[in-house]
């Protein structure tokens, strides 16, 4: 396993990312469609072990299972590790039991804030949040949504709304509210704009 790519050769680990990045885009867009089956319960902790392990595979040693040890990221301290089982049993529940409740967007939004938030990964964070935010938002609409560049790679290039939107949701959490509806609005923009490329289909990067 070559933990230590990213130091040894920049290039190479740059263009692996890119293609396990691909790779992830095919394995959600079968999850998608697999969702669109069998519905809410289709979204479970082992299709998010396989997202992360397909985004992570030959750089991080650790894909597809659950963090052991602690992890920090800027200013935000996730949860313990011992913790980290239970908040991901509790984050699928919330997404099973608001299912019919919250819209597309709302859903997609709590997946990429909360996932973000418990930060149940060693690496690869980011990119499971967003491939399982996209996932939620089709899945729940009913449909693979249209678009020539889609959501995560929308939210990848505009990464300042993004950041700011994940902060609002943890301050409110702090302050003790469930509120991330600076992250819906800020999806909601993505969304249109992937929808108004021209409708075409995904055509990779």
């Amino acid at each position: 396993m070559n933990v230590g790519l990213e130091e040894d050769d920049a290039e190479l680990y740059d263009r692996v990312q890119e293609q396990n990045l691909l790779r992830q885009y095919d394995l959600m867009t079968n999850c998608i469609e697999i969702g669109l089956k069998q519905g809410p319960t289709a979204i479970d902790k082992y299709m998010l072990w396989s997202l992360n392990a397909v985004a992570v595979a030959n750089i991080s040693a650790f894909g597809g299972r659950f963090r052991e040890e602690p992890i920090y990221v800027g200013d935000h301290h996730p949860p313990h590790f011992r913790e980290v089982r239970d908040w991901m049993d509790r984050f699928i529940s919330t997404i099973h039991e608001n299912w019919y409740i919250w819209t597309p967007t709302e859903l997609a939004a709590y997946g990429l804030w909360r996932l973000n938030w418990i930060h149940p990964f060693i690496e690869g964070n980011g990119r499971t949040a967003r491939a399982t935010c996209y996932y939620l938002l089709c899945v729940r609409n009913g449909s693979l949504l249209p678009g020539r560049k889609i959501l995560p790679e929308r939210i990848r290039e505009n990464r300042d709304g993004y950041e700011k939107a994940l902060k609002a949701a943890d301050d409110a959490w702090e302050a003790g509210d469930l509120d991330f509806s600076e992250m819906e609005d800020y999806l909601a923009g993505l969304v249109s704009a992937q929808l108004d490329d021209e409708g075409l289909p995904y055509q990779g990067q």
